[in-house]
């Protein structure tokens, strides 16, 4: 943003940016469009005679959430040519969302492939209503529609995500790091057995490669499969290869490389102590900024 040092829309918008940004996200599963959309919303916001703002949180999550719906239909369109599953972009934060249980939930993988099954003014209401507490007729006059209409979608799109969504457990920094350990160790020693006590039997693998690069196209689910699936990607890597743990999406994960070069982003999710799911990130046009960390908040 090129403006004036100490302009007030600098300091309004940049005070509630890392809310903003999250907002942005979890409507579009993309922290690269998301950037676009907070640059979009700023220029916008830029304009604004700030004497007739009331309240700078509500207008400019208001601004951000329009922006954001008018990208995800745009998307949802581009998505009908899309190649195998569609993955949300790995979201690396700068710091650890963990203690707030409801944002951790909220940025987590399998919750915003959930939030993939509603419709755009079904999964705006809900990530406003649910995680960021706006009330019923605040999200009437974002989406424009009235406030009954809200409150149903409201209480369908809660309904639903309830019916999809297993109980959430945000994972200790230090089980985490446990978890991660014990994965490397057997998955780089070909230890099979290894592999499949940590896996819940009905683990699924799902893989986001656009058909860019080579990747399963359909979800692999059951242990011996997801096990043996993650065994031969080990020895595909080879020498070259190498892996180093992190954490995205308020989850264990795995940054794999191939000499310098970024291959994918593999996030766990894990339940009672078991790896429920792996996804895969290997698209390499969702890669490109996967390692710049974001601040998130609500």
């Amino acid at each position: 943003m090129t403006t004036k040092p100490g302009d007030e829309h600098v300091e309004r918008f940049t005070a509630l940016r890392p809310l903003l940004f999250t907002i942005a996200y979890e409507i579009l599963g993309s922290a690269t469009e998301s950037d676009d959309v907070l640059q979009e919303s700023y220029l916008r916001w830029a304009e604004v005679d700030l004497s007739r703002i009331t309240d700078t949180k509500a207008y400019l999550a208001q601004l951000v959430t329009r922006q954001s719906l008018n990208a995800l239909r745009a998307q949802s369109r581009r998505r009908e040519d899309y190649i195998g599953p569609w993955l949300p972009e790995p979201l690396l934060t700068e710091q650890d969302a963990s203690a707030d249980v409801v944002l951790a939930e909220s940025v987590s993988m399998a919750m915003l492939v959930v939030l993939e099954t509603l419709s755009p003014d079904e999964r705006a209401v809900f990530v406003l209503r649910e995680v960021f507490g706006f009330s019923h007729d605040e999200i009437a006059s974002t989406i424009g529609k009235s406030t009954a209409a809200v409150r149903q979608m409201a209480h369908r799109s809660r309904e639903h995500v309830q019916s999809r969504r297993k109980r959430f457990e945000p994972v200790d920094p230090k089980v985490s790091t446990e978890i991660t350990t014990r994965f490397f160790t057997a998955a780089a020693t070909g230890d099979l057995d290894g592999l499949m006590a940590m896996l819940a039997p009905d683990v699924v693998w799902t893989a986001d490669s656009d058909g860019k690069v080579s990747a399963a196209r359909r979800p692999v689910s059951g242990a011996d499969r997801v096990a043996r699936l993650i065994l031969g990607f080990v020895r595909l890597a080879g020498a070259e290869g190498r892996v180093e743990s992190a954490v995205y999406n308020s989850a264990p994960a795995l940054l794999l490389y191939l000499g310098e070069h970024l291959e994918g982003v593999v996030s766990f999710e894990v339940i009672d102590g078991k790896i429920t799911n792996f996804y895969a990130m290997r698209n390499p046009e969702k890669l490109s900024t996967v390692t710049v960390p974001r601040r998130i908040s609500r």
